[in-house]
């Protein structure tokens, strides 16, 4: 048994660091889904407290980890695993059941698993924090009390300086889809060998004669015997799930509607591509800087644009405020969001592929442009 509890405490503290470490180098991450929890809820009055409750969840995960791999505060640290295994627990069979978000989030972007998975993971999490309770009074290992402390007291100092770099910058390792690299076309497309999805059709008619409604399957629907049978209704349901692209509903469009994404992600010159999901909440500090790379691009014959999903009257005043000297398109806000943890941020491309991304508070000078992308 000797083995067995200490086995259960290093995968187990394992876990809660690796979830605090993903979720806490995106805060923004968190605060979304978090977001995304309390409108599927109809608790759209919290949302305010997604940004705190996103920080705070992944660093009570993270100490709870550290405290568990190095025998830190154990007695405490374990009763405190057990009860977070024990609030989260029916909540992610709650959330299995329902499914009112596809992504549970509880990893992040790092890991995305489906809400069913997240339950049974969290199934074997509490085994392992019953165990750890029940001998948490005699947990010692190899080190002694002090390096202990030393150990996790510098871990959680490098956790919450690599969380307050990753707030004021972008995350330190980007996990989504649209990372520095990624060709968003080739992340769009669908292999011609890609399993497809197959749904179980079930039609329900009703009998002419007797006035009764009865199910039937695809194999023997009564659609031809139009005498005894009308059709009533049907349903359908996933019995394979197909092949999902990393990046969908990526759309750059005209404030006529018109989505006009491929003559910027196929240019062959550099497109800038800034992104302010909500232009009315998008800090005006970095504006000067970017309405001189605005110009200097432009001069340059490079395209540089503005994704948003403000309606095009936000816009025009955004411009008339801010002397804007770039066009406007819109996008769905989840995916500029996704895109950049940053409103503004600014995102490039080069024939299609991401070549830099950048926070607002790190918007690049025409000169350190070409000093890193253009220089001979």
């Amino acid at each position: 048994m000797k083995l067995i509890k200490h086995i259960a405490r290093i995968l187990l503290g394992a876990t809660f660091i690796f979830s605090g470490f993903v979720k806490g180098i995106d805060p923004w991450g968190s605060a979304y889904k978090f977001t995304d929890y309390f409108n599927a809820m109809g608790m759209e009055w919290l949302v305010w407290a997604a940004f705190p409750l996103g920080v705070f969840l992944a660093f009570a995960e993270f100490a709870i980890g550290v405290a568990l791999l190095f025998s830190v505060f154990i007695r405490l640290f374990s009763w405190l695993a057990f009860l977070f295994m024990a609030f989260f627990l029916p909540l992610t069979l709650w959330i299995a059941i329902k499914n009112p978000v596809t992504d549970c989030g509880c990893f992040g972007d790092a890991l995305v698993i489906s809400n069913w998975e997240t339950f049974y993971k969290n199934v074997v999490l509490m085994v392992f924090a019953l165990i750890v309770v029940k001998y948490r009074n005699n947990m010692t290992w190899f080190l002694d009390k002090k390096p202990g402390f030393a150990l996790g007291g510098v871990t959680v100092t490098a956790y919450i300086a690599i969380v307050f770099y990753s707030y004021n910058h972008e995350p330190i390792f980007d996990f989504r889809p649209y990372k520095v690299g990624v060709n968003i076309p080739e992340a769009m497309k669908i292999p011609e060998n890609a399993p497809r999805e197959v749904y179980e059709n079930t039609f329900y008619y009703k009998n002419k004669n007797t006035g009764k409604v009865e199910k039937f399957t695809e194999e023997n629907y009564p659609w031809q015997d139009t005498v005894n049978w009308v059709y009533e209704n049907m349903e359908s349901k996933i019995v394979q799930k197909g092949y999902v692209p990393p990046i969908v509903n990526f759309t750059i469009q005209t404030p006529e509607g018109e989505n006009i994404i491929d003559f910027f992600i196929h240019d062959e010159n550099y497109v800038f591509m800034l992104v302010a999901y909500n232009l009315e909440k998008s800090s005006r500090k970095p504006q000067e800087k970017i309405n001189n790379l605005a110009n200097w691009a432009a001069e340059k014959g490079f395209s540089f644009i503005c994704l948003t999903s403000s309606l095009s009257g936000q816009s025009e005043a955004f411009a008339a405020e801010t002397g804007a000297p770039y066009e406007f398109f819109n996008c769905d806000e989840i995916t500029l969001k996704t895109i950049i943890r940053s409103n503004p941020g600014l995102v490039v491309l080069k024939s299609g592929t991401i070549v830099g991304k950048w926070h607002y508070n790190d918007i690049p000078t025409p000169e350190e442009f070409k000093e890193e992308f253009m220089a001979e």
